[in-house]
């Protein structure tokens, strides 16, 4: 399971990093695409082709606006390939997306990784409230 919060930075050539106890999580591939709250995505190759494109083939053709969430979603998706270092380019449509500048949050989701803006990040939590959000999954069953 993928947990926790990780800061770190961009470098000068828009490189950046998976968080090692992230990453050593999701295996060698992975695929990062937009998120929603203007974060970024990240999932493993094999969560994604085990369990989301299983359960998104299963949408029926004829519906138009589950097509239409299909193109969106996958149309934003780009296989990351590290370097010798760990590194990857973040590409520029995914960090404009994100509005992210330098300082980034990964934070571990369950089955994803999600990459912030650290200011966005930092906003989101400063609106919410803890307690408010644990009781809503309670509609879940959790």
């Amino acid at each position: 399971m993928l947990i926790g919060e990780y800061k770190h930075q961009l470098d000068e050539k828009n490189r950046m990093r998976i968080p090692a106890k992230l990453r050593s999580q999701l295996g060698s591939n992975y695929i990062i695409m937009k998120g929603t709250n203007n974060c970024l995505f990240v999932f493993s190759q094999e969560e994604m082709q085990n369990t989301l494109s299983q359960k998104l083939r299963e949408l029926p053709l004829g519906d138009l606006k589950a097509q239409k969430s299909l193109r969106t979603l996958f149309s934003s998706g780009y296989e990351i390939e590290e370097d010798s270092q760990g590194r990857f380019v973040l590409p520029a449509y995914l960090k404009d997306f994100a509005n992210i500048k330098k300082n980034i949050v990964s934070v571990g989701v369950g089955n994803r990784v999600e990459i912030w803006d650290e200011e966005t990040w930092d906003k989101y939590n400063d609106e919410t409230n803890f307690d408010e959000i644990i009781g809503d999954l309670t509609k879940y069953g959790i």
